[in-house]
């Protein structure tokens, strides 16, 4: 089979970055006064969740560093619903792996799976809340804004989103997606964030918003009272920021890696399309991807593969690398079964490259649109084929950096992936 021609293209983003992140955080949570609220000897359960928040340990221990000058008695709980097999051990193996260590961090982590209902909502849904962090004497918020990979609102991902599904562990995991079958996102989060905010004993938060290259570019101190307004505003921000492929058309996407620390679905909806479609994209997706085609797992995932169900094709061994435990316990509780189902598979890439070519129609393979990317935080670099190139041309934030070249695949006949190929 004739393959298209590749090419190395480089993207420009509006990336504002934070020089001094320790500083300020500091600066943020000073703002926020906290030590009018707490009092020396309480204790306060700090959140830390499962993405791949960039520096995401020095911004958690700023925070146990604060809250140990006001004399208090912090500790880290791991906040990520069903992640981490819905294990203890492995959410703490989780968070302690982004480098989100005792040692590190200078407090105690708490990890456990049990719950306590709080309270029911307006609706009648039980309220759960993470055990050891119903007995603390305060709770505080931190986590990263950035938009859902399912659902669109003016609240997404962020502050509300970890008091339900991270501090509801499993147990409120499993019962919000349920209760989102009969009532909206919006609903729901702002339902059991009420009444975590007024039965939880919640000081605060610190919001974090980053740029297109991963990198720290926005913390904000929040007071409870203002964690909607806030939250709203700086979502936005998050999308401005947000990196996005250059084309909105692509015949065959292929992915080196999807992970859960780069997002929930493994891969970001938000930028691949399949927001509300597994397989197709919809009036509401700003891309279209026709195909994608997903080369292997992040480390950092550990096993779990939830998004390669998104994708028509993988190899044999992201096949066996997959935790498929953790895998199908991540998808059921999210009400999103077919993201753990296995797409079509073959030993060798190439054959994996020449058979979804094939699949493109009356479009030959040699004119096909393809996209070849490191996974969907890091877009700054990618390969794309011949026929991308008229869509490109006039694009400030496009530099063609080389080609064109032969696809490389390697004495295995598996493709190098984008960082190693120049």
């Amino acid at each position: 089979m004739s393959l298209p021609r590749m090419y190395r293209i480089r993207q420009s983003f509006d990336t504002p970055r934070l020089a001094d992140v320790a500083g300020e955080v500091r600066r943020q949570l000073a703002s926020l006064e906290l030590g009018n609220r707490v009092q020396p000897g309480q204790t306060v359960a700090i959140t830390v969740g499962s993405r791949g928040v960039a520096n995401v340990a020095l911004i958690t221990r700023e925070i146990v560093q604060h809250f140990l000058a006001l004399g208090a008695k912090p500790f880290v709980v791991p906040a990520m619903g069903s992640h981490g097999g819905a294990t203890a051990a492995g959410q703490r193996a989780l968070i302690e792996s982004f480098g989100v260590t005792e040692a590190f961090i200078g407090c105690p982590i708490q990890a456990t799976m049990e719950t306590v209902v709080v309270d029911r909502t307006p609706q009648g849904i039980p309220v759960h809340f993470d055990k050891n962090a119903s007995q603390a004497d305060h709770v505080f918020i931190a986590n990263r804004i950035k938009p859902h990979t399912m659902f669109v609102g003016p609240i997404e991902s962020g502050l509300h989103k970890m008091m339900l599904i991270g501090l509801g562990k499993h147990a409120g995991a499993v019962i919000y997606h349920r209760a989102i079958k009969s009532y909206t996102f919006l609903e729901i989060i702002r339902a059991v964030a009420d009444v975590v905010v007024k039965r939880c004993r919640v000081l605060g938060g610190l919001a974090i918003v980053e740029n297109a290259l991963e990198e720290t570019a926005l913390v904000e101190g929040v007071p409870v009272e203002q964690f909607y307004e806030r939250e709203v505003i700086l979502l936005e921000k998050a999308r401005q920021w947000m990196p996005r492929l250059p084309l909105d058309d692509i015949d065959l996407l292929v992915v080196d890696e999807i992970g859960k620390e780069i997002s929930g679905t493994g891969m970001d909806t938000n930028v691949v399309g399949r927001k509300f479609n597994d397989h197709a994209a919809t009036a509401e997706d700003k891309t279209n991807c026709r195909r994608i085609f997903i080369r292997g797992l992040t480390q950092k995932t550990h096993g779990n593969g939830t998004g390669i169900g998104l994708s028509e094709f993988t190899n044999r061994r992201t096949v066996e690398s997959l935790d498929m435990d953790s895998t199908k316990v991540n998808c059921i509780t999210a009400g999103h079964a077919t993201a753990a189902m296995i797409p079509v598979y073959y030993d060798t890439d190439a054959e994996v490259v020449e058979t979804a070519l094939k699949t493109l129609g009356l479009t030959e393979p040699e004119d096909a649109r393809v996209v070849q990317i490191q996974n969907t935080l890091l877009l700054g670099e990618m390969l794309v084929s011949e026929s991308c190139l008229p869509q490109l041309t006039g694009n400030p934030r496009v530099t063609v950096m080389a080609g064109p070249f032969d696809w490389a695949f390697d004495a295995a006949r598996n493709l190098t992936p984008v960082g190693c190929v120049h």
